[in-house]
């Protein structure tokens, strides 16, 4: 059993398919381009792992998948925030590669690779419509909110999503990740954001 945790903020994603996602809308659809190759940053505005405070922390996974999400033979590697202590960079890896209960709990059987975590210099940048990642040396992503009517951010509501059923509709505008064991350009690609409020509770 893990330790319970909880923490409040904000994720994006950036990943390869076109706009818009196909498993967004239906469970087991295939990736528009075969395989899936997708980066996920997190920022933790508050949030705990057992007596371990988590707030002000980042965080990153980077996932590739071969075919359909839910057919599995994913393979993960999980990027923490250099700026935490031991215990801290510990728990952020449990909470984002599935090991430790929560939303992200039901990807768990479908990874069959887990990379070990790097701890690195993570920066999130969140401003209006846009969101930004940068990892030095390894990520570059910036996606932008797709605008609808009256120059509004589109949302998407009800959507079976593992962050957030209220979630932003994106497009990477310069999406660039590349290191030992991933390498892709998402630039023009699907992206979301939304904000988080979870626990394993």
């Amino acid at each position: 059993m893990s330790e319970r945790w909880q923490l409040d903020g904000e994720y994006f994603e950036s990943c390869n398919c076109e706009l818009l996602c196909p498993c967004l809308l239906t469970k087991g659809s295939r990736p528009t381009e075969g395989h899936c190759d997708v980066v996920v940053a997190f920022r933790i505005d508050s949030g705990k792992y057992g007596q371990t405070d988590l707030s002000g922390l980042n965080a990153v996974l980077a996932i590739y998948t071969p075919g359909i999400m839910t057919q599995g033979n994913w393979m993960v590697e999980p990027y923490v925030d250099v700026r935490g202590s031991e215990a801290q960079r510990a728990a952020l890896e449990q909470i984002i590669t599935a090991s430790a209960g929560g939303p992200l709990s039901r990807f768990a059987p479908l990874i069959t690779k887990r990379l070990p975590a790097k701890s690195v210099p993570i920066t999130f940048i969140s401003e209006g419509r846009t969101r930004k990642v940068v990892i030095p040396n390894v990520a570059d992503v910036t996606i932008e909110g797709v605008l609808g009517a009256d120059s509004q951010q589109v949302w998407f509501e009800n959507v079976a999503h593992f962050a957030n059923r209220h979630l932003a509709a994106a497009r990477g505008t310069s999406s660039h990740f590349k290191d030992e064991a991933f390498s892709f350009d998402n630039s023009g690609r699907n992206g979301h954001f939304a904000p988080i409020k979870w626990s394993n509770a």
